[in-house]
């Protein structure tokens, strides 16, 4: 067992602390919101603290898991940052989506105090936090890594090193550029069938035995079909991840048209209200039949 930090209960870090103390770690967590962080320890019980300082204080391992690039240096490296508190010998874990630059610029920041940083986003959503079966995809060097892999085994079905610092977010890029062709595919799929006047139910439930089927038609093909986008992933943070994708592609030289398009069409959804909807909310930019 290990004593550790964490800090950002979003949607997604707020149980992933949980399975931490569930496991039996000493977990200490930082919210900005400190009434997310009370009513965190109320739940799990734990403890909370007020600044990210004081959260990292004497821990072997913070976790962090925030929203972008400024709330990761902000949370790091501002005023009562993480990092100023934290000892010679350990470890960093950056749970947030962020660019690969962010990543390389903290780890630096972090060697000069002797403290290991691994950049780890995960993937499976809100539900595979609360359930504990995340995939984190790594980058950073491998004593560190095996550290947090141990206790990541809390919350992660699979935790794997892509290699230096930084490829755990090109991972994640890779993961976001799938996802996104996947699903305007499967929106397209789902409003040309009922434009057809099909049965989509039958629909899906035939060719998800064949080689349509896919995680996003196995958990977003009925509720598209209902236009029921109230849950899971939203379209904000879709767009700043396929942001971050685009501007690395554009240094690295890949060509990524469908990416490309399909952020526009996220767009759309914006535009439409969809923010905070899920990213299948794709095809509501479909018209329906009249």
């Amino acid at each position: 067992m290990a004593k550790v930090a964490f800090i950002g209960l979003g949607v997604m870090g707020y149980p992933m602390a949980g399975h931490l103390q569930v496991a039996g770690h000493e977990v200490t967590v930082f919210n900005r919101t400190t009434a997310k962080a009370q009513q965190w320890q109320q739940h799990y019980g734990g403890e909370y603290a007020m600044t990210p300082a004081e959260a990292a204080k004497e821990c072997e391992l913070v976790f962090v898991c925030v929203g972008n690039d400024d709330d990761l240096r902000q949370v790091v490296l501002g005023d009562d940052g993480a990092l100023g508190a934290m000892a010679a010998g350990a470890v960093l874990v950056d749970h947030t989506t962020a660019s690969a630059d962010v990543a390389r610029e903290l780890a630096a920041v972090a060697h000069q105090r002797s403290v290991s940083f691994v950049d780890a986003p995960v993937s499976g959503g809100q539900a595979g936090a609360e359930n504990g079966v995340l995939t984190v995809m790594a980058g950073g060097e491998p004593q560190p890594f095996e550290r947090a892999r141990v206790v990541m085994e809390a919350y992660a079905r699979c935790a794997e090193l892509l290699g230096p610092v930084g490829s755990g977010q090109l991972c994640k890029m890779v993961n976001q550029i799938c996802i996104a062709g996947v699903v305007q595919g499967l929106a397209e799929g789902m409003h040309f069938a009922q434009q057809a006047g099909l049965d989509g139910d039958k629909v899906l439930e035939v060719i998800g035995k064949g080689a349509a089927q896919s995680w996003q038609m196995d958990n977003r093909g009925a509720t598209m079909l209902k236009d029921e986008y109230d849950f899971g992933f939203a379209v904000d943070w879709m767009r700043k991840d396929l942001g971050i994708t685009l501007d690395e592609a554009r240094r690295n030289g890949a060509q990524l048209p469908l990416t490309a398009l399909v952020d526009q069409f996220y767009a759309d959804v914006q535009r439409l209200g969809g923010s905070r909807f899920d990213t299948s909310s794709l095809k509501m930019r479909l018209p329906k039949r009249k």
